[in-house]
């Protein structure tokens, strides 16, 4: 293979070579299932997903296994804010994130694993952590790693341990135990009032997964001790990768070979989250523009470099869309239709695939789509069928790689309205059960707040005695 890849833990381009010939794992890190999902939560699930494409057009076997954290503090508390069980909360808002991620056209990964599914693994894992000397127990069900006892730790980020903040815990209590301040959780008691069965029994007492724990656990369970690549979010790389590292090489296990981050969504230069109340949820992009624009839009920008969002961006991106996909439509009219099998095993030009081996450079690699553009609308003009043809194969080529081929079925005859249309419903029935759950709380603010949340996206509701309705502005 040519393809290069940037190394976070390196901090270098380098050669990209499979532990094992011809198969790739990688390990992604998912939602946290706490809330509906937004735009920062889509950019590296699609990033990641264009490197598996570009993998598996190389030849490759891709195994991707995409985490679901189904438990932990927040989930507990919004929850018990709204009035439902802990687990119902999590498995409707990971519904929400399988629909808008179907919407986007991101493939299925090779498997999802749950953490509340993976608690024996866990338990495996801190009990040989315990036994190797990086881990102990302050009372029953909590067990911390030791931080000081890993040598290596902070390599990742290439940090040193004294030039740290600890990283903030929910109980002050437990964490007053800790040999010390930077020693991070891998179990965590029940606290009080919190329900019973979020809580599992294990040899080091009863109680739930800290969060490094569970994909160091999952990690190893579907893609073995060493695997190819674990990816995510820029902002996960401390503490979480870094925690991660640690313990899975205190344990024993090489884990990562390279880790990959996909930098962040911005606003006017700050992080665009829900925390920060510049989030953009994925039911307002939805109702802003059809799926493929919003794919183009967050997918056209290298994954390493920031994405700066702008009220011009989907625009920018719907006209970039319609002069795609108009060519395509024109050419298949006029010469034909392209069987999918070869637009899938077609040739691709020399440029897309140097452009795409170099870290994955989409800006370089979309301005060869677009030369092959100008060439096909060229050849449509002067009525050479042999050269519009050709083009239209090597652009739905191309684009395949980017998921963003027009005639695939996800995309093609209105089925991207379809998919779209069912995801939208999903996520503004969830803006609204947590309006009830507001109003019933008595609080307005929250309340009107995602009521002007959704009319800015152009969805107005209406309250009637049977509940509230929505409809979409013209």
């Amino acid at each position: 293979m040519s393809l290069h890849l940037y190394d976070t833990a390196t901090r270098d381009v380098r050669a990209f070579v499979p532990l094992n010939p011809g198969e790739v794992g990688i390990y992604l890190c998912g939602a946290t299932v706490q809330a509906p999902p937004h735009i920062g939560h889509l950019r590296p699930v699609i990033a990641f997903d264009v490197l598996r494409r570009w993998l598996e057009r190389s030849g490759l076997r891709v195994s991707l296994i995409r985490n679901v954290t189904d438990i932990d503090d927040k989930i507990l508390a919004k929850a018990a804010a709204a009035g439902v069980a802990w687990w119902a909360h999590a498995a409707a808002h990971e519904r929400m994130f399988t629909r808008a991620y179907d919407a986007l056209g991101v493939l299925p990964p090779t498997y999802e694993p749950r953490a509340t599914g993976h608690v024996p693994d866990m338990a495996e894992l801190m009990q040989r952590l315990v036994d190797r000397g990086h881990a102990y127990t302050t009372g029953p069900g909590d067990v911390w790693f030791d931080v000081r006892s890993w040598p290596a730790y902070g390599e990742l980020t290439k940090q040193r341990l004294e030039d740290l903040n600890p990283e903030p815990t929910s109980d002050d209590a437990a964490a007053s135990a800790k040999r010390d301040p930077h020693d991070f959780a891998l179990w965590k008691a029940p606290k009080p009032g919190e329900p019973e069965t979020a809580s599992w029994e294990t040899a080091f007492g009863r109680g739930r997964p800290g969060w490094h724990l569970e994909c160091s656990a999952m990690a190893r369970r579907y893609l073995g001790d060493t695997f190819d690549i674990h990816g995510g979010g820029l902002d996960l790389r401390f503490p979480h990768h870094e925690n991660e590292q640690a313990q899975s090489r205190a344990a024993g296990y090489g884990f990562a070979q390279r880790w990959m981050h996909c930098a962040w969504v911005t606003q006017q230069g700050v992080k665009m989250s829900k925390s920060l109340g510049n989030g953009l949820l994925v039911s307002e992009l939805l109702a802003q523009a059809p799926a493929p624009v919003i794919r183009y839009a967050l997918a056209a920008v290298q994954y390493r470099s920031m994405l700066e969002w702008s009220p011009d961006t989907l625009d920018e991106a719907r006209t970039t869309w319609e002069r795609l996909s108009g060519f395509v439509d024109r050419a298949t009219e006029r010469v034909g239709g392209v069987p999918a099998d070869e637009v899938a095993k077609a040739e691709l030009p020399a440029g897309f695939v140097e452009a795409m081996d170099d870290d994955l450079n989409v800006p370089a690699a979309l301005a060869v789509v677009h030369e092959h553009l100008r060439a096909g609308n060229s050849a449509l003009a002067s009525r050479d069928d042999v050269e519009a043809r050709a083009e239209l194969v090597a652009l739905r080529g191309m684009l395949d790689v980017l998921g963003l081929d027009p005639l695939d079925p996800q995309w093609a005859s209105g089925a991207d309205d379809s998919t779209a249309r069912s995801a939208l419903e999903s996520l503004v029935a969830a803006e609204l059960d947590a309006r009830v759950a507001a109003r019933a709380a008595k609080d307005w603010a929250t309340s009107d707040a995602i009521r002007d949340r959704l009319a800015a996206a152009g969805v107005v509701v209406q309250d009637s005695a049977d509940g509230a309705r929505w409809t979409l502005t013209d």
